[in-house]
C-alpha cells in the first residue's frame, strides 16, 4: 500500500496545478493617443493575437462598431475620429461576448468556423458550437 501511496504522490507533483481563479482570461486595454482629429491604437494587433482571432475580423466589427472609418498601419490601427479609450474598449469587450467566450462553459478557448453561409463559434473546453452573425 505504500508503494501506491509513493506513486501517487509522484503523479500529484507532475500534474500541472491549475489556477483556482475563476476569471484567468484579461483582455488587454486598449493603448493608444490622439495625432490631431486621429485616434491611434498602438496595441491593436496584440489584442488581436492575444484573443486569437483574424485582425482584419476584428478591425471591421470595431470600426462598423464605432461607426469610425480607419485603416491598419504597420501594426496599429489608426481611426479617423476621436474616440475615447474607454469606449474602444467597451467595444472590445462586446466582441468578447459575441465571438470568443464560450455561452456553455463562459472560457475563451474558442473559434471561429464557416460552413457554407454560416459562422459557428466552437469551444474546445466543452465542444459547444453556437452559430454567430456572419456579416459584420
Amino acid at each position: 500500500m505504500s508503494e501506491y501511496e509513493k506513486l501517487l504522490d509522484e503523479a500529484y507533483k507532475k500534474v500541472k496545478q491549475v489556477a483556482s481563479s475563476s476569471e484567468r482570461f484579461e483582455i488587454p486595454k486598449v493603448e493608444g493617443h490622439f495625432e490631431g482629429k486621429k485616434t491611434i491604437v498602438s496595441n491593436f494587433f496584440h489584442i488581436a493575437e492575444h484573443i486569437r482571432r483574424n485582425p482584419e475580423h476584428f478591425q471591421k466589427f470595431i470600426l462598423r462598431e464605432l461607426a469610425a472609418s480607419g485603416q491598419r498601419e504597420s501594426d496599429r490601427l489608426v481611426l479617423n475620429n476621436k474616440i475615447p479609450s474607454e469606449k474602444i474598449n467597451q467595444k472590445i469587450e462586446q466582441y468578447m461576448k459575441e465571438f470568443v467566450i464560450c455561452r456553455e462553459c463562459g472560457k475563451p478557448d474558442t473559434e471561429l468556423i464557416r460552413e457554407d453561409r454560416l459562422t459557428f463559434i466552437k469551444c474546445s473546453a466543452c465542444g459547444a458550437r453556437h452559430s454567430v452573425r456572419g456579416k459584420i
